[in-house]
């Protein structure tokens, strides 16, 4: 699907639903949000309690402006500002002390500088005693290409004409490394079909002196083609878009670039090509870096995984950064998908030990194996138990200590939350380093004695501290957030919901919003948001959030808004998230729908007569498919820039999470989950979005639901936004704005005022 971000993270990920366009030809980017003045004329609207029926007013009831702009007032641009000392990302010095901005009830953000036992100095009244920020040198070339600077911050490396160049950072001077590279089949080349830029797709060596990257071959990839709207001559663009089911994918020539010599010397490794695939997400870029890929400490080796085609195969293997001969270590075979970390690789090389860590899901939880570098055989098991090791933050070699983050450990707490613990190699001594009951997003300092933890929940704003790296205790506070302001305006926190899946089988975990001003003797609407994954879910990330998108502010319109993570989405087990492996398809919904119906048995104000489900890119898959497989049940429907066949989609999404597409006479594996299979069943009210330049997951998709309805003499509504990107870009206020109002008249049976403008006043 198109995809997400992850939460912790994702992605996710293409952000089924979030991501926009990185492509290699302008597209429009999203509006910024900015601050607005709340005009004091904006007063407590009606009450949305009394919702009647559809149908049952004999005159229908009309929401003013007013109304909106009250809901307005619950979107992100009104309710961050409101929210402060919060945001702490800690700058680490190789000392072990830190700084970091804290943004204040004024609006400033001043610098702390902080020691290792936690005394604050601040910057802007102390500023002797604070160090002098040295910016990174700026990146720069002539044709303005992203460039990947060394570790020693003395070369950036960037692509220009399907080759690899060189800049020296302090005379600009630039250098051709590789000569042979040509138009699709050029070096470190970021095109995944999906995702394409003129970035370049590296790892440099420590030392500074080597480059690990890839020739990748497109020559024989399939195009994509969209067209930009302007007076005059379209304008047709086209670039490289793999689709499961093609004879030819893209494939990578992994190769070394050695740059210690008089010359620059390419060394190519002595093995087959790869598929373009990663075990970490959907490219061979991940995280903004060459994924699967570690250099030995000392430059002379490249670890690196190949994965097969179809994600079911992982290869562990290590290339002689000098001759390019390759050696296997060990290989992994699984029945569905093999992942190997969530955001970034969980294995890690050891070569002064000979050892390396691997990360496997072979006992249904993501779990850390201690393996023989040379050998491949099994040492010890490292991590045991439920919960899934999400992030290895730092290895001691010496104490032969690891620290990671996992989530799902703690027994009674929601099992996305994120935890810190420490563990030694041999399995034994594991501890936990973060207790409070949240989301804890951690970061180690160089000198791995202590780091700086800020945890929150949706229901509880930030808390930023500084613990003990060994033993978790606490060292000082640094910031509380404060939520006064917001809290003020009238607004509150998301009440966290758990219910059971559609077999009652697993705890599922999600935010109910509810009016302000909420009369629990009435009936409301309910609206089910949806991300269904399997590379994310519909929460997002557990952290306090002042605003998430615009749930609060369409629930002050009148309605009840729930996002549910079903099966299928990741940081749990192996078999949870391969719930509906095969069957995309069911996009979680028989558990969104079971979700709410326990919801309506516990909280008499839900209307479960009055169902409305929206959602963007895999939440536009999920969206359509719930009108056409479950017309009894959602009356009315959103589906933004859906990948609705995911043979229209990039190959690698589907050929991981759905498998390899296989032929059956006139039909095949992948027909029995498309939307427009089932779109002859359509009862209800439906409303298809997508942008024209959509370049993560192309308009296509929903062109084929469009093609469906019309044959099978359907009602619906399309709404085709001229040259915008899979985040609609410029138009997506004006699209936040069309689902409330489409949301209005049919789910809550009321008129919207017209033609009203979301954004900042």
């Amino acid at each position: 699907m198109a995809k997400r971000i992850h939460w912790r993270r994702r992605t996710f990920p293409p952000c089924l639903g979030e991501r926009t366009s990185t492509g290699s030809f302008p597209l429009p980017l999203q509006h910024p949000m900015r601050r607005s003045v709340i005009l004091a004329s904006v007063v407590a609207a009606a009450s949305w309690a009394a919702v009647p029926a559809l149908g049952a007013q004999s005159q229908p009831r009309v929401l003013t402006a007013a109304d909106y702009a009250r809901a307005e007032r619950f979107l992100g641009f009104n309710t961050q500002p409101l929210v402060s000392n919060t945001g702490v990302q800690p700058s680490w010095l190789p000392d072990g002390r830190f700084t970091y901005r804290v943004r204040q009830a004024d609006g400033g953000q001043p610098v702390v500088l902080v020691n290792a036992k936690g005394a604050k100095t601040n910057c802007v009244s102390v500023p002797s005693a604070c160090p002098v920020e040295s910016p990174r040198p700026t990146p720069r070339n002539r044709t303005r290409a992203p460039e990947v600077l060394s570790p020693d911050g003395t070369k950036a490396a960037f692509v220009r004409d399907w080759n690899l160049w060189v800049r020296d950072v302090a005379t600009n001077a630039e250098t051709q490394v590789t000569t042979d590279g040509v138009k699709d089949y050029g070096y470190a080349t970021d095109n995944a079909g999906w995702v394409h830029s003129d970035r370049a797709v590296l790892l440099w060596s420590p030392d500074s002196k080597k480059i690990a990257t890839f020739q990748q071959d497109q020559r024989k990839t399939g195009e994509m083609y969209l067209v930009r709207y302007k007076v005059g001559h379209p304008e047709l663009l086209q670039w490289k878009y793999p689709l499961p089911g093609d004879s030819t994918i893209s494939m990578i020539e992994r190769v070394v670039v050695d740059l210690s010599g008089t010359a620059p010397r390419v060394v190519r490794f002595r093995m087959a090509p790869d598929e373009h695939r990663s075990s970490v997400c959907d490219h061979i870029a991940c995280g903004g870096k060459l994924a699967d890929t570690e250099w030995y400490p000392d430059g002379s080796q490249v670890a690196f995984l190949s994965n097969s085609r179809d994600h079911k195969v992982a290869t562990l293997r290590v290339a002689n950064a000098n001759s390019g001969d390759v050696r296997d270590v060990l290989r992994e075979e699984v029945a569905t998908q093999f992942e190997s970390g969530d955001g970034d690789q969980n294995w890690r090389v050891l070569p002064a030990s000979n050892e390396v860590i691997w990360f496997s899901e072979r006992d249904d939880w993501g779990q850390l194996y201690l393996y023989d570098l040379t050998t491949g055989t099994l040492k010890n098991t490292i991590t045991t138990g439920e919960g899934t090791v999400l992030d290895i933050q730092r290895i001691d070699a010496k104490t032969r200590t690891i620290w990671f983050v996992a989530a799902g450990k703690e027994k009674g707490r929601d099992p996305y939350f994120r935890h810190l613990y420490r563990v030694g190699m041999d399995g034994k001594g594991l501890t936990l380093l973060t207790p409070e009951d949240g989301d804890h997003n951690v970061s180690l300092s160089p000198t791995g004695t202590h780091f700086v933890d800020s945890w929150s929940r949706p229901d509880l704003p930030q808390t930023a501290v500084l613990r003990d790296a060994k033993s978790g205790k606490l060292i000082s506070t640094l910031e509380q957030g404060n939520i006064s302001k917001l809290l003020a305006t009238g607004w509150k926190p998301p009440t966290r919901i758990s219910v059971k899946d559609r077999d009652g089988k697993w705890d599922l975990h999600g935010l109910m919003w509810t009016p302000t001003n909420l009369d629990s003797t009435k009936k409301y609407p309910i609206v089910n948001y949806i991300y269904p994954g399997p590379q994310g879910g519909s929460v997002g990330s557990r952290q306090f959030a002042a605003s998430t998108r615009d749930n609060q502010a369409l629930a002050e319109l009148g309605f009840i808004v729930v996002a549910i993570d079903g099966t299928g989405n990741p940081t749990r087990s192996k078999s949870f998230h391969d719930a509906y492996y095969g069957r995309m398809g069911d996009n979680t919904l028989p558990d969104q729908i079971a979700g709410m119906k326990q919801l309506a048995q516990r909280y008499a104000f839900i209307d479960l007569d009055k169902v409305g489900i929206w959602g963007h890119s895999g939440g536009g898959f999920a969206t359509a498919g719930a009108l056409f497989r479950y017309p009894d049940f959602f009356k009315v429907g959103i589906a933004e820039s859906g990948n609705h066949d995911n043979r229209n989609y990039e190959d690698d999404w589907g050929e991981r999470y759905h498998g390899l597409l296989t032929r059956n006479g006139s039909t095949d594996n992948y027909d029995a989950e498309a939307n427009q299979t089932f779109a002859k069943n359509l009862k209800g009210k439906l409303l298809l979005a997508h942008g024209t330049l959509d370049d993560n997951v192309p308009p296509d998709n929903t062109y084929l639901v469009v093609d469906a309805l019309i044959k099978a003499g359907k009602d619906f509504d399309l709404l085709m936004i001229p040259n915008a990107a899979h985040g609609f870009g410029a138009a997506t206020n004006y699209m936040m704005r069309r689902r409330w109002d489409y949301f209005v008249q049919h789910l809550l049976g009321a008129t919207p005022p017209k033609e009203y403008q979301i954004g900042p006043k």
